[in-house]
């Protein structure tokens, strides 16, 4: 137990000390770059950076000066399918009548105005999206190595990736699928294991400094609920029906608000799945950031000294936090996988009448 805390805590100095890092990159990169009203250099802008970590781009920078260019992809009826990087868009640069403004690719007319008439669609792989491919294939190559070790250890006891992954997998399965699904859980299972992983594995990345914020992303957090939503609906036997429908025990005259009670509850589940993943990862970063943003804003307002007194502090919160981030990421995994088979739960489970003191056993021999 003791061994696992210092590992956690050593690994959140790394997060912290790479974070304070990229930060500084950050305000190195845009120190001075923007002059103030009487043309003096303008102060670090905190909020700023928080945006620029969070937000998604059409390229991936690490840090400041070091962008790793994404291809853009642009089809139109006129034009056809464009494929060009990113970095011919850097510094707002107008390239084969595309112009980069706020993350969101324009079109542009000769004038260099926005030709609002234009119309094409933006496939382009962003830096969510590489991100979204890189955890996909992290996932392949764990599974795939645990996959190996289980045809190589059959009747033996579990070794490396394998040992390590295998209790979160009963986890799943013993505390998250069976309690809350029932004996259909096995048809499930596989889509609940992938939904904690994928999650789990995307927050982790979302920690190290300069990554992409995917699970902080509404518009993944949306898909991930769109897909236990489907699940849910046509999973649903008619006793889950009738009770949205015709919910027993409720009075004629309740009948008429009651229904479209528990009709906006069918679409509130998805949303608060949705809403609570990308609020809490968002939330976490935006701290976080914060914080470590106040040592570049006290340099920058009160000068060197200022900053190193505050150092301290900032950093054993940043620390602190960091450890906390830690067990949110494995939390909201948690978290979101059991709400799915919860939902699925109530969906697949078969009514049962009173069974006035007769237990399962009792119940199968009559």
């Amino acid at each position: 137990m003791m061994s696992s805390l210092f590992k956690r805590f050593l690994l959140a100095i790394a997060l912290v000390m790479s974070s304070l890092a990229f930060v500084n990159a950050q305000e190195e990169g845009h120190e001075g770059e923007v002059p103030g009203k009487h043309g003096e250099k303008e102060g670090f802008n905190v909020g700023e950076m928080i945006m620029h970590h969070i937000k998604d781009e059409h390229g991936w920078e690490f840090a400041h000066g070091v962008t790793l260019p994404l291809p853009v992809i642009i089809y139109s009826q006129e034009r056809g399918l464009e494929v060009f990087s990113s970095s011919h868009l850097a510094n707002e640069a107008v390239y084969n009548g595309y112009k980069q403004e706020h993350g969101k690719i324009h079109r542009v007319n000769e004038a260099g105005a926005d030709d609002h008439e234009a119309k094409f669609i933006d496939f382009s792989i962003t830096k969510n999206v590489a991100s979204l491919l890189l955890s996909a294939i992290i996932l392949l190559v764990i599974f795939s190595s645990v996959r190996k070790g289980y045809l190589e250890n059959k009747g033996k006891a579990p070794k490396g990736l394998q040992s390590f992954l295998e209790p979160i997998i009963l986890f799943v399965r013993d505390e998250i699928a069976k309690p809350s699904i029932g004996p259909k859980y096995t048809k499930y299972l596989p889509y609940l294991l992938t939904l904690f992983f994928f999650i789990l594995v995307n927050n982790l990345l979302g920690l190290l400094p300069g990554a992409a914020n995917v699970t902080g992303n509404i518009a993944v957090t949306l898909v991930l609920s769109f897909i236990t939503f489907l699940i849910v609906t046509f999973s649903g036997n008619k006793h889950y029906w009738l009770h949205i429908l015709k919910p027993t025990g409720v009075p004629l005259a309740l009948l008429p608000i009651m229904v479209p009670v528990e009709i906006v509850g069918v679409f509130m589940k998805p949303i608060s799945l949705m809403v609570r993943l990308f609020a809490n990862i968002t939330a976490g970063h935006i701290i976080i950031l914060s914080l470590l943003g106040l040592l570049f804003m006290a340099n920058s307002m009160a000068g060197a000294g200022t900053s190193l007194a505050i150092s301290p502090v900032v950093i054993f919160f940043s620390i602190f936090l960091n450890l906390i981030e830690l067990l949110v990421a494995f939390l909201q995994a948690f978290i979101f996988t059991l709400l799915t088979a919860m939902y699925i739960g109530s969906a697949v489970e078969e009514h049962h009448e009173a069974d006035h003191g007769i237990g399962y056993e009792g119940a199968d021999a009559h």
